[in-house]
């Protein structure tokens, strides 16, 4: 019986009720050590009639053990893997070493979210993670992953963690708090209820409603002075054991895996026998089950490790090294032999170095990193230390875990560092602000790069300030853009260097930032084409693929741009997915296919997040909230400037709007690139609030840019400005002839409708407007619409609604995209592979979207049109 937790307990319910039903839900338990979330798992598993059961916990001594926890939780379905989609079925078989390997996080994290639908297909399953503190990072990355992508799955997860440790974004959390004073007193009067008045109401003040200690404390008060400190209570009931049982309980807790072969043959080396364990089965403190041990509590084991001097550790590591002798072991062993160390030991650093080879090659960057740490510490030479420390960082970087390979890298660095090693550390703590959110930081540690390498290798300085522009394209910094581009000026990239397109493309990039002449370069487009030539499948040849923001978004490019995000789908290189989606995304709504950018830029969120890449998550959050404004949702835009303002734009608060642009264009120092996109709206802000004037001055330097990238899009907002101050009918009619961009020639149509109306040209306003109309209808851009709408009431034309709808238009993004992939022939497996879902959540996307598109069956999805 649990007291006091009523509604948690009703909460696990809710949780196994949503299972059984076809649903998913998670929960993450956290609280103090003894507060009782062990015992709400033991709830839920024994609520949990007809459900399948899984459980797992994190252990200690294997937290650098990459998916170590997750191969305790899942090994015995492995035999399930072929029923998986087979890049996460390969995914899994990598990180358990059993097969190549595949080192990307985030596919084996859909391989566990995959192999866990698959366990709840036959009537749902309860999966519950002890100890996820304890967790090594690559498995708690892995079902975190899969726990924020559960939907119609059946399963219910829960995790019990204590508080720090495993953090999990994003997932609903339970905090247990120490019981009620009545059921504190029930329980104690449950589990002791002989004690003394007086050591009654001493173990209810120290132990103040925790759960464990109202249960243990009465046990040890013979033994030692009451302190409150439950884990003190667990040691000098250790200190009570004999001495051959005691070093055998030393052996278990620095062992930590519970196998009962590798312990007695640890102990024996140390003088124990079988006498010793069942000595230490009878005191209560460990329970036998099999061949496995298993401490009755955590803070058990925590305890035991704490009273052990260091002599003992040492002897203990030793021997448990050498009763590791199977192969499969070598990593255990290795660790054990490293806590053993006491001095440098070069063969023990080469051994740690090809543990933490294997954890990278099987996607552990957490583990290998601590393996190569642990290596340098132990390395003879300082050469192999500086050399190891590198592989530390740029292990931890790959990770995930930024602040970490900062942190090693900036140790590791130092003047006797060979050229090499200090570059990579460069990039390393360059990349790891970046992943952090901190553009500028970032840019400066390019820029040093740059300054250090301009004179002996131009090329790789070209390269340097490629990623220097991105940084400049994604943060808008005038400062920024100001030192790359006097970094590019100052720098001699020969004619026949492969990577002067490179040097041209930022070039022009950094000219446009700034809104200086381009002076001696090939035009625009000539340079993106033959900066493309070189890209690859990698964060720089995505840069060359968007063109660094400057191409002209046209099919041609939202092709190329497809074409790569296919292709890093297609092996697997989830951590540039959200960058390819963001591009990919920006395009399809320049194009006006808003329904196809929102459902890539919903996907590029989701897997940024789970990459942990925040300035991709906000990038694609910031299209999702323009596509907000555009249809009205308040909600969408908060937090966004620009889009917050487009709002105000559209629902006719012009008076807000000029005040909103106008903070965007001057109150920050923002390169002229992010402040000139947003003047055509200034300008119309100013001009239908009557403040024509407030409008002159950016017009002219939106005039001057637009020039300067010569490209149809920024030629046709130039002529609508123009058209708007001062007005001249053949101003509307050149920008609609140079138009590229639907949503933007729809606004240009109804300001021309809106003129025409005013010169009493009403026959000519109906067709720009009624134009208009379609268009805003088409994209759902309601505010815009009701304008275009009451242009043609007032210029007296009836307006019925448009019957020209997308046909999908009813479904969700989520929906679109699996009906899109249906239509074209693929099945639930090969859906779910592409867009990172379990088949069975692809399943139940389609059962719900075909009542909604009035079909029944997959081979009518094929006919509907947009597809």
């Amino acid at each position: 019986m649990l007291w006091g937790r009523e509604s948690e307990q009703a909460a696990v319910d809710r949780l196994l009720g949503k299972a059984r039903a076809g649903s998913s839900g998670v929960m993450v338990l956290r609280g103090d050590p003894g507060i009782g979330k062990t015992s709400l798992l033991g709830y839920a598993e024994s609520a949990a009639a007809g459900l399948r059961v899984l459980r797992g916990a994190g252990i200690e001594a294997e937290a650098d053990l990459p998916f170590a926890g997750l191969h305790l939780l899942l090994h015995p379905f492995l035999d399930r893997l072929p029923r998986l989609p087979q890049p996460q079925a390969d995914a899994l078989r990598g990180a358990f070493g059993l097969g190549p390997a595949a080192a990307d996080r985030f596919l084996i994290g859909l391989g566990v979210l995959s192999l866990l639908s698959e366990l709840a297909e036959d009537g749902g399953l309860l999966c519950l993670v002890d100890d996820a503190h304890w967790l090594d990072h690559a498995s708690a990355d892995a079902l975190v992953i899969a726990a924020r992508r559960l939907d119609a799955d059946g399963v219910a997860l829960v995790f019990a963690a204590r508080d720090p440790g495993f953090p999990a974004p994003g997932l609903p959390e339970v905090r247990l708090g120490a019981l009620p004073p009545d059921d504190a007193a029930q329980l104690l009067d449950a589990t002791a209820g002989d004690l003394p008045i007086g050591l009654r109401h001493r173990v209810l003040a120290e132990a103040d409603g925790n759960p464990l200690a109202l249960v243990e404390l009465p046990k040890s008060l013979g033994l030692h002075p009451l302190t409150g400190r439950l884990q003190e209570a667990f040691e000098h009931r250790a200190d009570a054991l004999p001495s051959a049982a005691r070093t055998l309980l030393t052996v278990a807790a620095l062992d930590g895996t519970g196998d009962l072969e590798t312990i007695l043959s640890a102990g024996a080396e140390l003088g124990t026998n079988a006498a010793g364990l069942e000595t230490i089965r009878a005191s209560g403190l460990v329970a036998v089950e099999g061949r496995r041990l298993q401490f009755r509590h955590p803070l058990v084991r925590a305890a035991v490790q704490n009273a052990a001097g260091e002599e003992v550790r040492l002897a203990v590591h030793a021997a448990l090294a050498g009763a590791l002798r199977d192969p499969r072991d070598a990593d255990r062993r290795a660790w054990h032999r490293a806590a053993a160390a006491t001095a440098p030991d070069e063969e023990l650093a080469e051994e740690l170095e090809s543990t933490a080879r294997r954890a990278a090659e099987r996607g552990g960057g957490a583990s290998a990193s601590a393996a190569y740490q642990r290596a340098a510490e132990l390395s003879v030479h300082e050469e192999d230390r500086a050399r190891r420390l590198t592989l530390a960082a740029e292990a931890a970087e790959y990770g995930g875990r930024f602040d970490q390979a900062r942190a090693i890298a900036e140790h590791a660095c130092g003047p006797s560092v060979e050229p090499d090693l200090h570059s990579r550390l460069m990039r390393v703590r360059a990349s790891s602000y970046y992943g952090m959110g901190l553009l500028p930081s970032a840019h400066a540690l390019l820029s040093a790069g740059v300054d250090h390498l301009a004179a002996s290798d131009p090329q790789a300085a070209a390269w340097l300030l490629l990623d220097a522009s991105s940084l400049v394209w994604l943060d808008g910094d005038r400062d920024m853009a100001v030192t790359t581009a006097r970094q590019l000026a100052g720098l001699r990239v020969p004619e026949e260097d492969p990577a002067r397109p490179v040097y041209q493309l930022c070039r022009w990039f950094a000219a446009l930032a700034l809104g200086r002449p381009v002076e001696g370069l090939p035009p625009l487009p000539e340079v993106i084409a033959a900066a493309q030539e070189m890209a690859s499948l990698d964060r720089r040849g995505l840069l060359l693929v968007a063109g660094l923001g400057l191409a002209e978004p046209d099919r041609q490019v939202h092709d190329l741009v497809t074409r790569f995000t296919s292709a890093i789908r297609e092996e697997s290189r989830m951590g540039l997915l959200p960058q390819a989606l963001s591009y990919l995304a920006g395009t399809q709504f320049a194009l006006g296919w808003h329904a196809d950018a929102r459902a890539h830029a919903g996907e590029a969120v989701r897997i940024a997040v789970d990459t942990a890449q925040p300035q991709w998550a906000e990038r694609a959050r910031r299209l999702l909230a323009r596509l907000g404004a555009i249809e009205g949702d308040e909600a969408a835009c908060e937090g966004f400037g620009d889009a917050q303002a487009l709002l105000e734009l559209g629902l006719g608060r012009t008076e807000a709007a000029l005040l909103a642009f106008e903070d965007i264009v001057y109150g920050r120092a923002r390169d002229q690139m992010s402040a000139m996109r947003v003047v055509p709206d200034l300008v119309e802000a100013a001009v239908r609030c009557g403040r024509a004037a407030r409008a002159v001055e950016p017009l002219a330097g939106f005039t001057e840019w637009a020039a300067i990238l010569d490209q149809s899009w920024a030629h046709a907002l130039a002529h609508r400005c123009r058209a708007l101050i001062e007005p001249a009918e053949e101003h509307f009619t050149t920008a609609l002839a140079l138009h590229t961009q639907p949503f933007e020639k729809a606004r240009t149509q109804v300001l021309y409708g809106e003129w025409l109306r005013r010169a009493r040209r009403r026959v000519d306003a109906r067709t720009p407007l009624s134009s208009a109309l379609q268009t805003f209808e088409r994209l759902g851009a309601h505010p815009w619409s009701a304008r275009a709408r009451a242009e043609l009431d007032a210029a007296g034309w009836v307006t019925p609604r448009s019957g020209a709808r997308d046909p999908l238009a009813a479904l969700t993004p989520q929906e679109r995209q699996i009906v899109q992939l249906a239509g074209r022939g693929l099945a639930n497996r090969e859906i779910a592979a592409r867009l990172f879902l379990s088949p069975r959540t692809v399943a139940q996307h389609l059962y719900k979207a075909f009542p909604k598109l009035g079909v029944s069956s997959r081979t009518e999805l094929a006919a509907l049109s947009d597809l």
